[in-house]
């Protein structure tokens, strides 16, 4: 019984009442159509449920983790689990530092680094003492002779080299590398005068009243400020004075002999941009935070060049390489570099660095074998997918001796490249083959078929799904004709592949010199009028070449984004389209508050409807929203749920007990639409409102839309936060195909095919197809090599990831491509060839 984790009767959202055993030390593939009740059962039932246990366990308290909806659950073991969600999204935060590398790079920096003399500039290598290296070497505040010149040097230590810490970070932008200054575009119109509004934003008193100020200024200095002269033909001093005020280092440096005003109204100006960063920094108003951060711009910070560091701190060397050098590697060439290490460096140097490098060749080896060797130690972790924050987290995993441990992981294929799989296959089993049990969500058929026990649910999604269908070697299970996932497996059923491809409508979109991060200088043109799927290992430069550079640029073209596109000459043939829509996986909302209904605007004529009803005489629309006071819940104010201050534990959400978890006022939920009040449609499944709304177009058709793109499982009232990347990329796709569109727009999709089944690949497919049909063009960056045979035309990156890549490989047809003896997916499409 102890060989087998027991479930009896878990009923927690769509489960059925599920029994399951899940044989113990052995790698377990939970599979079936998105929304089947995967998730539920690995993550919300049985990773919770470990938690739970294994707190209560160990005397800690767990009101945070109740027992979730399952009747019992026999021999579980301490569970950890891996998701695609990166915990920490600070701007500080980095690769590097995520995985400590880093911290030791700053530890062999420290101790075996190689500065200059601030006073006579020479090099002074590092002091050898190892008998002090507990004691001396590591204190702040100790300094040595320099052995050239005898002028006393401060010793640095770890800190020196944190952009986390005071003594290490550059102090203009405090180790962020970025500063935010004002958007002189969206501040200063230079065809008009100050008094014809040359500053927009300025209302006609603060006009009069400024402009007094500044003439006061001019004089006080001694010359004349033209209030009537437009702002672009004002000297160098009246305009930085304007921006920078007369305290302004950039103004006082035209008059460094006379001291500034002492009052204002004798000319002492504070200066657009002061004025505009200091409200933004005083202001505990989010709402005014927001709208005055749209008139500031990230700039690189001017004094540390971006490099985040002190100049003393970024000085030094070994073998030449700074540890921003060092930080900029890849993975894979840092590891060639910390090998060279000891043919570089002193015996001396060897023996205190030894330990440090042995440590750090371990870690780089781990992040390498998950397939993350491309990624540099400098990444910002919030810039890194969630295929990349996984691997992250599982390759921390590969140091641990661990045993008995249950592994729960979603999805770890996102991201990859087909040719990877293997790698991530051996992986999992040498977690299973250490005497842990290793149960992972996948939709992969390569990655199914590698797995001991595979286990299908469905058989459909939501309403439909949470049941057991399958359960047994992947061989057994492509035997099961019930099971959707078995006739993949089995080959009864395939992705189709069009019989023959578009030819396009003649007109191209060309990106010219696209040089971001590893990017070769690339011209490559994009053909419109047909689906086109852009391709490359991880890492090679697809999301550098179309969502930094071509999205970004689109973003500025179309919809005046602030956003900088990333590095490139030129993109030419912008006159053939009318709109470029991009379409990622962020989320559609940061708070519980936004939901699919929300977010798509199905929930305003849905809320129409049921103030229309003849009982609801003295309700309007208003009343039938959470997130305005009317007829939202008073003490939850439409929340359902109430947070609750632990103090020292984390804060715990507990159901309203005005409402009772339903969000409104009596007097609302009385109101009927169809035998449903209106908490009743938020909980209701998208396919089950889409049969309740069905008489109502403007509800209906929105509803529709979503069911196409496989979300007809999701309740319209499940919150922003609880949604994948996928499903907040498929309802941004549903918003977007319910717009009017004019046939000649580009739409740019990141991944779609994260989290979907095959057949919920099929159904996304019929959708995409569509679009073109309609004489748009549809761009995909895609692993998925069902989705890759579908497209019309492939435009492949490689051959590697960073460094390595950044090259166009080659263009054509699918058929094309998988003759191209320079792809690495090329093998991958001429074993799919049907």
């Amino acid at each position: 019984m102890h060989d087998e984790i027991m479930i009896r009767g878990a009923h927690l959202h769509n489960l059925k009442h599920v029994n399951l055993s899940i044989p113990k030390n052995k790698f377990v593939i939970l599979t079936g159509l998105s929304g089947s009740g995967k998730s539920t059962l690995a993550f919300e039932t049985l990773h919770k449920e470990s938690l739970r246990q294994l707190f209560e366990s160990i005397g800690m308290v767990t009101y945070a983790l109740s027992k979730p909806d399952v009747d019992s659950i026999s021999g579980l073991s301490p569970s950890i689990s891996i998701d695609q969600h990166m915990t920490n999204r600070s701007p500080r935060s980095t690769v590097g530092t995520a995985t400590e590398v880093f911290t030791y790079l700053r530890l062999l920096f420290a101790r075996i680094g190689h500065r200059v003399c601030l006073a006579c500039g020479k090099d002074i290598p590092p002091v050898y003492d190892v008998g002090s290296e507990s004691d001396d070497a590591l204190k702040e505040d100790v300094t040595y002779p320099c052995p050239h010149c005898g002028a006393p040097v401060p010793n640095l230590t770890m800190g020196h080299f944190s952009f986390n810490k005071p003594q290490g970070a550059c102090p203009t932008c405090t180790g962020l590398g970025l500063i935010h200054t004002a958007n002189l575009d969206l501040l200063l119109d230079p065809e008009k005068s100050l008094q014809d509004g040359g500053v927009v934003g300025w209302v006609d008193v603060e006009t009069k009243r400024y402009a007094e100020v500044l003439q006061a200024a001019g004089k006080h200095y001694g010359y004349d400020f033209d209030v009537n002269l437009p702002l672009g033909e004002l000297g160098e001093a009246q305009m930085d004075l304007l921006l920078h005020g007369a305290l302004g280092d950039r103004f006082r440096r035209h008059f460094p002999d006379i001291e500034p005003p002492g009052t204002v109204s004798k000319g002492r100006f504070e200066g657009i941009i002061p004025n505009l960063m200091r409200r933004y920094e005083e202001t505990n108003n989010p709402a005014h935070r927001a709208k005055l951060g749209k008139l500031l711009v990230e700039q690189t910070c001017p004094d540390c060049d971006g490099e985040r560091l002190r100049p003393e701190s970024r000085a030094v060397t070994i073998n030449g390489d700074t540890i921003i050098d060092v930080a900029e590697m890849p993975l894979t060439n840092l590891l060639k570099w910390i090998d060279s290490l000891q043919d570089q460096i002193s015996d001396e140097a060897w023996m205190i660095a030894e330990p440090v490098v042995f440590d750090l060749q371990e870690r780089i080896r781990r992040l390498i074998d998950v397939g993350i060797g491309y990624l540099t130690l400098d990444r910002a972790t919030p810039s890194v997918s969630g295929g990349e924050a996984m691997r992250l987290r599982l390759a921390a995993l590969l140091g641990s001796s661990l045993t008995g441990i249950l592994y729960v992981l979603d999805e770890p294929t996102i991201g990859l490249h087909p040719r990877d799989n293997e790698r991530l296959i051996q992986i999992l089993r040498g977690l299973r083959d250490l005497g842990n049990t290793v149960l992972v969500i996948e939709h992969d058929l390569d990655i199914m078929r590698a797995a001991d026990v595979l286990i299908d649910m469905g058989p459909g999604a939501g309403q439909h799904g949470g049941e057991v269908v399958a359960a047994g070697t992947p061989n057994e299970v492509a035997l099961v004709a019930e099971s959707i996932t078995g006739q993949y497996l089995s080959g009864a059923k395939s992705v189709p592949v069009p019989a023959t491809r578009r030819q396009g409508n003649g007109h191209m979109l060309t990106i010219h010199g696209a040089r971001a991060h590893n990017l070769k200088n690339l011209t490559v043109e994009l053909p419109l009028g047909m689906l086109i799927a852009v391709i490359g290992v991880s890492g090679s430069g697809k999301s550098s070449l179309i969502l930094d550079t071509l999205g970004r640029a689109a973003d500025h073209r179309y919809h005046q984004s602030n956003d900088i596109p990333a590095d490139h000459d030129a993109i030419s043939g912008w006159e053939h389209l009318d709109n470029v829509v991009s379409i990622d996986q962020t989320a559609i909302g940061r708070t519980p508050r936004s939901n699919a209904a929300t977010y798509t605007d199905i929930f305003t004529p849905i809320r129409q409807t049921f103030a229309s009803q003849p009982e609801a005489r003295h309700l309007d629309p208003r009343h039938f929203s959470f997130n305005v006071p009317g007829g939202r819940c008073d003490r939850c104010e439409g929340a359902g749920v109430l947070t609750v201050n632990m103090h020292f534990l984390p804060e715990v959400e507990v159901r309203c007990p005005v409402c009772r978890g339903r969000r409104f006022k009596e007097e609302v939920l009385a109101i009927k639409y169809r035998d449903f009040d209106i908490a009743g449609v938020l909980d209701m499944s998208i396919e089950e409102a889409l049969v309740l709304f069905e008489d109502i177009p403007t509800v209906a058709r929105k509803l529709e839309l979503m069911v196409d793109v496989g979300l007809g499982y999701l309740k319209l009232g499940q919150p922003a936060t609880m949604l994948s990347g996928g499903e907040a990329q498929r309802i941004k796709l549903a918003k977007e195909l319910g717009k009017r569109s004019t046939g000649h727009t580009l739409y740019l999709l990141d991944e779609p095919t994260t989290g979907q089944h095959p057949d919920d690949v099929t159904r996304l497919l019929v959708v995409l197809q569509r679009l073109v049909d309609s004489g748009n063009t549809v761009l995909v960056i895609e692993h998925n090599i069902e989705m890759i045979r579908a497209a019309d035309w492939v435009i492949e990156l490689g051959p590697e990831g960073g460094d390595a890549g950044g090259y166009l490989i080659g263009t054509g047809t699918p058929d094309e491509m998988a003759g191209n003896p320079d792809s690495p997916t090329a093998a991958y499409l001429e074993a799919d060839r049907v």
